[in-house]
């Protein structure tokens, strides 16, 4: 296990320079230089053809729609586009990449020079885009025999070439400088901004659990006062918001274990594990170690500046101003929706509202008892396996008296263990409130007589002590008591 340095002291010795390099695969119905489907899943190597699979002879053909939806990207994060672009062949060998080269954009992308606002904490932070570009996503290679899922320890390794072509975009931010301590949370703010954005545009699921979007964190220390950038590492393929602050964390502050000990920090490409730590991948390739050249079998792109003012009028509210707006439709105070920002619950919530609860009950469960079932997990809120329009149903069964909160809690167990929705989970563990005098008569009078201590108290005008009775009465019923008639009953009992 690598040393460590302790975050705080890391902080207090250097300074951070923080690149993120997020690649967004397109929900476009076909690849980007063929006619195959995209759709997720499939029998391996069933949803490929000559084009993708890089075939003697193959041409390819660029995806008209791949090019709009990047364009709309670029113009989201307030980037120039480029009146003329061409692709270019990146050349490497990967038996996930089946060419031998990936067709990108190297020194002519279709969009550069973008910024975009995140928030942390109150404060906003200005990310810097240095540039958004086009290029086919690679196949995916499964390893087996190992205990990990990775090459290392494996005994063979399977390909499965159905996601090689599809279209990816990368957005590469410029050095981002002075976050400080910040660095791990920002980045995740802002890779949060670029997932709700992305849903926004409708250009892409940006699932990160699926590999629809994912992140390539690069960070840099450099000594307090320094003006000269550090040497980076660059941890490849993130595939959640809590990863990429976890791996950030991590990197920073073993970096500073090997500057603070004499050493020198090498330039690599890291790979990010669940447990909490990276490991080294292969050294890091600068761009002349891929031998860029033009792609000779694709025309040059060259949107007219009338399109793209067309696709301009079809971007949805920015992040901020849609927030903004949230929290005053919502009735959210600033701090109540700082929460839920810091939270990444602001679409899960937005949907919950949509899906007939009210903001603040949708806040509560999602910032409440779900956010804690995900922290326990280990997984992002929206992948807790509960969804929104299941959050209003429960919600809606805790406001027809058909359950209490506490219940309601039994239900969510219901519902994450697949047992069904929250109205099929409370028939099936029989879970509804009791709301009949026979049977709550019964529980009221057998606590009267099991605590007359309490009772004399309340009838000496010590009111407070009659929850000591509906304790009572609520145990023997097991929760599933109505609390107002239950103290209704004892108060009528006991005179």
């Amino acid at each position: 296990m690598d040393d460590l340095m302790d975050y705080d002291d890391a902080m207090a010795a250097y300074d951070t320079a923080l690149g993120l390099e997020v690649h967004v695969e397109l929900n476009t119905a076909s690849k980007m230089w063929c006619g195959c489907t995209t759709a997720f899943g499939g029998e391996p190597n069933t949803h490929v053809c000559p084009v993708c699979l890089g075939l003697p002879g193959s041409l390819p053909v660029v995806n008209g729609k791949a090019v709009e939806s990047a364009i709309r990207i670029g113009l989201a994060l307030n980037c120039s586009i480029a009146r003329w672009c061409r692709f270019a062949r990146k050349n490497y060998f990967y038996p996930d990449m089946p060419k031998d080269y990936q067709i990108s954009q190297y020194d002519e992308p279709l969009c550069f020079d973008g910024h975009v606002d995140v928030e942390v904490d109150g404060e906003t932070h200005t990310i810097e885009i240095e540039r958004v570009h086009m290029e086919e996503d690679a196949g995916k290679l499964t390893h087996v025999g190992g205990a990990t899922g990775r090459i290392q320890g494996a005994d063979h390794s399977l390909l499965d070439y159905n996601r090689a072509g599809v279209p990816l975009m990368e957005i590469v931010t410029k050095p981002v400088l002075g976050l400080g301590e910040k660095t791990p949370q920002v980045a995740r703010a802002y890779m949060s901004l670029l997932r709700d954005l992305m849903r926004a545009l409708g250009v892409s699921e940006a699932r990160m659990e699926r590999g629809n979007m994912r992140c390539d964190a690069n960070v840099s220390l450099m000594p307090k006062g320094s003006s000269e950038l550090g040497t980076r590492t660059e941890t490849k393929n993130v595939n959640s918001l809590r990863s990429v602050e976890g791996a950030l964390t991590f990197e920073i502050r073993r970096q500073a274990a090997v500057l603070g000990a004499g050493g020198r920090v090498t330039q690599e490409t890291r790979h990010w594990h669940e447990e909490g730590h990276t490991s080294p991948g292969r050294s890091k390739e600068q761009a002349e170690d891929y031998r860029y050249f033009p792609e000779p079998d694709l025309v040059p792109v060259a949107p007219s500046p009338e399109w793209v003012e067309q696709l301009r009028a079809t971007l949805p509210e920015p992040p901020a101003a849609r927030r903004a707006r949230l929290e005053r439709e919502w009735g959210f105070s600033e701090l109540e929706m700082r929460d839920v920002v810091a939270a990444d619950a602001v679409g899960t919530i937005e949907a919950t509202v949509a899906a007939g609860a009210s903001p603040q009950a949708a806040r509560k469960w999602w910032l409440g008892e779900l956010a804690r079932r995900a922290n326990e997990a280990g997984v992002e809120l929206d992948a807790v396996g509960m969804t929104p329009a299941q959050v209003a149903e429960l919600q809606g069964l805790v406001e027809a008296k058909t359950i209490n909160d506490g219940l309601a809690r039994q239900v969510i167990d219901g519902v994450l263990a697949g047992e069904g929705s929250p109205p099929e989970v409370v028939d099936a563990r029989g879970l509804a409130i009791v709301s009949d005098d026979g049977a709550l008569l019964e529980a009221v009078d057998a606590a009267i007589a099991a605590n007359p201590d309490a009772v004399a108290k309340v009838r000496s005008g010590k009111t407070q002590a009659i929850g000591a009775l509906m304790g009572s009465v609520m145990r023997s019923m097991k929760g599933k008591a109505d609390a107002g008639r239950v103290r209704e009953l004892l108060a009528e009992r006991i005179g």
